[in-house]
């Protein structure tokens, strides 16, 4: 199908039902200006943000949209305030056997496959949809401080394996990580994740033909080091983490393309103007979805205002790669 190149993110926002009903609107307004590609996770608003995209898509045709979900932090309910989350871990996760605090890290992160296959399972549920196009790993590298290289990569490849069985059923099409720091910091910081050994565990889980087809990670103007940092190694050669995933046939999602706003004031005056564009999160836009091997730069829009304002750069090209450059001497 048709990816847009502008998705909409559905991160912020309280747990209430105005917000829910804002989502709504946005996420049908952003479906009738063409856009196509809808990311959320299970942890989002304490799960009101899928189930409130679920709404959105209902009834639509299938392959009118793409989804992204997914699973590694734990949700707290909303259902149950006078029980404590102790009580809710032990009832909801512990006492059937899927999850114990022993596989927990920092207290809210999880990976193991039972818990990945609960929690996907639930995300398709509150989508109101069987197969999901895009399953991913969130923050993987939380973990890696504690766990260290080895046990770390092994951990992945059994997450991997599950991620593979899920496929085979029907659940997921592909999955991917869904990364903060991990790809962006170089390789002798804590939490540094290497594409290569991610690709590794994939064909060891899938063979040649895996199922691990995109990566997700940070960038916009205050933050560009997918599109400059060379921090990953491929082959023996340094590469930029947009490079590497070009080079490894991975698709690509950015988050935080306008950094939940916080870049747009400061823009100097007449940024958006000289590319002519009318607001600065268009321009912020405009510059995250450009750049090469950028598939799609998720932007969370919770009002359909939002939505009107941003979905104008996709009637754009691309800025060329010498505009690109020169915003960066």
């Amino acid at each position: 199908m048709r990816l847009s190149t502008l998705g909409l993110g559905t991160y912020l926002g309280p747990p209430t039902d105005a917000a829910d009903s804002s989502y709504l609107e946005a996420a049908r307004t952003f479906l009738a200006a063409g856009g196509t590609v809808f990311d959320t996770a299970a942890n989002y608003r304490n799960g009101r943000s899928e189930r409130v995209l679920g709404a959105a898509l209902k009834g639509r045709p299938r392959g009118d949209f793409f989804v992204s979900t997914k699973a590694g932090y734990i949700p707290m309910p909303e259902d149950a305030p006078e029980e404590s989350p102790r009580s809710w871990f032990h009832r909801v996760l512990e006492a059937p056997g899927i999850l114990s605090v022993d596989d927990l890290v920092d207290g809210c992160h999880a990976l193991t496959p039972k818990y990945l296959a609960h929690q996907l399972d639930l995300s398709r549920a509150a989508l109101g949809l069987e197969t999901l196009d895009l399953f991913h790993l969130h923050n993987p590298e939380q973990q890696l401080p504690h766990l260290g290289p080895e046990a770390f990569y092994a951990m992945i490849g059994r997450a991997f394996e599950a991620c593979e069985g899920f496929v085979a059923a029907g659940k997921i099409r592909a999955y991917g990580v869904a990364t903060w720091n991990g790809f962006r910091v170089p390789p002798d910081q804590a939490g540094h994740l290497s594409l290569a050994r991610l690709l590794e565990a994939a064909t060891a889980a899938g063979g040649r033909d895996h199922h691990f087809r995109w990566i997700q990670l940070p960038l916009n103007l205050a933050m560009p080091e997918a599109y400059l940092a060379p921090t990953q190694r491929m082959s023996g050669t340094a590469m930029t983490p947009l490079a590497a995933a070009q080079a490894s046939g991975l698709s690509v999602q950015t988050s935080a393309s306008i950094l939940q706003a916080r870049i747009l004031h400061q823009l100097p005056d007449g940024f958006a103007e000289a590319f002519g564009l009318q607001t600065p999160a268009q321009a912020a836009l405009q510059f995250t979805r450009s750049c090469p091997g950028v598939t799609t730069a998720l932007c969370g829009m919770g009002r359909a205002a939002h939505v009107t304002e941003n979905v104008a750069v996709l009637a754009l090209p691309k800025l060329a790669p010498a505009a690109l450059e020169s915003l960066f001497g």
